[in-house]
Formats: structure tokens, C-alpha cells, sequence
């Protein structure tokens, strides 16, 4: 990474350092944030994380005693952060609309310098520093590169590399995405040696699940999957009424597009979830690039083959504009 020592330098000089991340929080975003900032604070760096929306409960593990400033539940706080900062990362997200609306406008006001580490494609320009690296499989790895190319491989411990193993395993989906390559199994191993017990944090993750949670997966795989098979696509979906029968908390639903996506003859899949009157969307692909869909038509996007969207039409309406343009990216 070219830009490593520019970027530690410009933290070492910054009095006031924030570390941001996308909304709808993930393994990867709250990995990378709480590795850079157990990171920085090794180097005697003070930071504070500052993301738009609460931490999803299977993740909750992962903070430990570290403090993630939401924007939801402390408005006042992160915005009185943003603009004292001198120096702001945006770390798994190319864009302040990634923020939200709010959020976004803090930081495209903020006179701070600004850091972008990200693996997603089309970054705007709204960077000092932008690190981005599409073809590697998530913003973690791209941390551990930073500590590891500035020459600071001997401040790694395991409560360091903890939060950021979280993040390349749920983004390179436990190691079985194309992303992965000879460099991620490397800096898996450097992690390793540190005594750092990866067996826990595929437990805390994973194997953690509320019986409600359980229940909502199932019904919405025996109730709610539709197979179109001649254009070898799976589409699940969930109105606010039917998540909330089931309990619903943030996090109930991740990865649930996979699952549809490891149906036998799929190569597409579409998970369309309502909430707060829009219906979010998350493609995953095994082949056609479902980063297209979701910027031509769901104003969204992501990495070819993992995107999100989003639709204000109503759930019915999201379901049948997707059909009525699936053929056209379907080779």
C-alpha cells in the first residue's frame, strides 16, 4: 500500500481523529473500525468511531470495551465529532451517501482531511487519500495491509486482529469468495500467530442464533422463496408485518440471500426486505454482475458480484421492476 506511510503520518499530526463507516453496519465495517482504531491507539493515537446506525446484535461481541458513537442514538455527539475533527477515514464505503442523507452532509462539510480505505468499486472524489482496491475481498484485509506496509507489523496483537479476522471472514463469506487469494491466507496466518482464536470468532458470529431468528429464516425459505428458473434466479422477501411476527432485530436477516443464492441451478439471487417504508435490497451473483442492477435501476451498487439497493415504490412493485429487467443481465 503506497499511501500507508502518508496516512499514518497524517493521523500522528492530527489532534482529533474520527473513524467512520457505512450505515446498516457488517462484519467488515465494524471490523476495520475497531482494528484501526485498537491500531492507532497502539501508535498513541486517540480516535473515535462515529457510524450512522447502531452495531447489529450477533456483532455486539465484537466491541468488547471499545465505544462505537452511533448517529442514530447520539446525534449531537457524532456531529460535534465531525466537525472538530482534522482528520476523518471512511473505511468500506466509496461515498457519503453511504452515511445516509445526514451523516453523508457531515462529512462532505467537514473540513477535515479525508481517508478513504475501501474495497468497492466507482469511488467519488470527495477524498484527500483514497485507498481503493476493488478485487480484494474486504476493508479488513486492506487495514492489515496498512499496519503491515507502514512498518508496524510488530504492534500486532490478537485483540487486535480479532475485530479485523471478523471482517475478512464475513466478507469473503468464511473464505469461499473468489476474492480470496494467496495474500488473504497470509495475513490470516500472521494473525494466527499472534494467539488469536479464530474457532470463537466463527462461534460468536454464527453460533449465537435467538430461536425467533431461526424461525423467520425458516419461514422465509419455506414461505417466501420464488425459484425463476429459466433465468437461474432466486428472489426471498419480507414485508415489515411478517419480520415483525417473528421478532425482528437488526441482524435476524444477514446472510439470508446466500442461502437463496446456494439453491442447486441458481446463480442470482435477491433478498428484498421493507423497513421504515422503503424496501432495501441486498443481489448476490454467481456469475451476472448484480452491481449493474442495482445502480441502473435501485439506486445502489457495490462489488460485481455482492450490491444493495433500494426502492420507494412498495414491495410488489421493487419485486416486479427487478423481473421485468433481469433478462436483460442474465446471460
Amino acid at each position: 500500500m503506497k499511501q500507508a506511510y502518508e496516512i499514518i503520518k497524517s493521523a500522528q499530526q492530527a489532534k482529533n481523529v474520527v473513524i467512520t463507516s457505512h450505515k446498516s453496519p457488517d462484519g467488515d465495517s465494524i471490523g476495520s473500525s475497531l482494528g484501526l482504531y485498537r491500531f492507532l491507539r497502539s501508535l498513541g493515537i486517540e480516535a473515535t468511531i462515529c457510524h450512522p446506525d447502531p452495531c447489529p446484535n450477533f456483532l455486539e461481541w465484537a466491541k468488547h470495551s471499545d465505544v462505537i458513537v452511533d448517529f442514530e442514538k447520539n446525534k449531537a455527539a457524532v456531529t460535534e465529532a465531525m466537525a472538530n475533527a482534522d482528520l476523518i477515514f471512511s473505511l468500506d464505503y466509496n461515498g457519503a451517501r453511504r452515511l445516509g442523507d445526514e451523516m453523508g452532509t457531515l462529512l462532505s462539510e467537514a473540513t477535515a482531511k479525508k481517508v478513504m480505505i475501501d474495497h468497492h468499486l466507482n469511488p467519488d472524489d470527495i477524498f484527500d487519500i483514497a485507498v481503493s482496491q476493488p478485487e480484494v475481498g474486504s476493508t479488513s484485509q486492506l487495514i492489515f495491509e496498512l499496519i503491515e506496509a507502514s512498518g508496524n507489523l510488530d504492534q500486532i496483537n490478537a485483540e487486535m486482529v480479532e475485530p479485523l479476522y471478523l471482517g475478512i471472514m464475513t466478507d469473503t463469506g468464511s473464505f469461499r469468495f473468489d476474492s480470496v487469494d494467496a495474500q488473504t491466507h497470509q495475513i490470516v496466518s500472521k494473525m494466527l500467530e499472534t494467539g488469536l482464536n479464530h474457532t470463537a470468532i466463527h462461534e460468536n458470529t454464527f453460533d449465537g442464533n435467538r430461536l425467533d431468528k431461526l424461525k423467520l429464516r425458516g419461514y422465509a425459505i419455506s414461505e417466501k422463496l420464488e425459484i425463476i428458473s429459466d433465468l437461474k434466479t432466486a428472489i426471498v422477501s419480507l414485508t415489515d408485518e411478517e419480520l415483525q411476527r417473528f421478532n425482528f432485530i437488526k441482524g435476524d436477516t444477514e446472510g439470508l440471500v446466500n442461502v437463496a443464492l446456494s439453491v442447486e441451478g441458481v446463480e442470482m439471487a435477491a433478498f428484498f426486505a421493507e423497513k421504515d417504508g422503503k424496501i432495501k435490497i441486498s443481489f448476490r451473483s454467481k456469475g451476472p454482475a448484480v452491481n449493474e442492477i442495482a445502480s441502473d435501476h435501485f439506486e445502489g451498487g457495490g462489488h460485481k458480484f455482492a450490491a444493495g439497493g433500494v426502492s420507494f415504490d412498495g414491495m410488489d412493485s421493487a419485486i416486479a421492476k427487478f423481473k421485468s429487467v433481469l433478462a436483460d443481465y442474465v446471460k
